[in-house]
């Protein structure tokens, strides 16, 4: 009885903490300053901890769910999301090679402020979707939003 109470305890332990490092990745944003009639570049980071990767935007594998950066913004045009190339690497649950992010990667995309722009602040709406994994099992895909600002001048 205490050997199985024993081995239950150490599970669940053992599951917090991999709840804990499927949720480990952080999200920032930057943009610079913006004049009315100019544009400037955003960029979306992603920082995935030692132990994890990301599926890329391209994984290679009908099963891997890709990232995907959305973004939208009122009153101003946004362009479309840079992927960064990923590195391909094998692992224990797939046949297949499979693409990935590791560490720091960056997004990034152009913003363009019309002349007539009212207000002296830009707001992006980022959603990024992704699929965090270990070496031996991936994770039900997540989804992060962030706001980025910029001021208008």
């Amino acid at each position: 009885m205490r050997k199985l109470l024993l081995s239950a305890i150490l599970s669940l332990i053992f599951l917090a903490g991999v709840c804990v490092e499927a949720n480990a990745q952080t999200f920032s944003g930057s943009i610079g300053t913006i004049k009315r009639g100019g544009a400037a570049k955003a960029t979306i980071v992603m920082s995935v901890p030692n132990g994890l990767h990301v599926n890329s935007s391209r994984p290679n594998s009908e099963y891997a769910i890709p990232t995907v950066v959305r973004v939208s913004a009122t009153g101003v045009k946004v362009g479309a999301v840079g992927y960064p190339r990923g590195k391909t690497r094998k692992f224990g649950f797939s046949e297949d090679n499979i693409n990935v992010y590791e560490g720091r990667t960056a997004f990034s995309f152009n913003i363009s402020v019309p002349a007539n722009f009212k207000g002296n602040v830009v707001k992006v709406r980022a959603v990024v979707r992704y699929q965090a994994c270990t070496n031996e099992v991936c994770y039900p895909p997540k989804s992060k939003e962030i706001t980025l600002t910029a001021q208008v001048s």
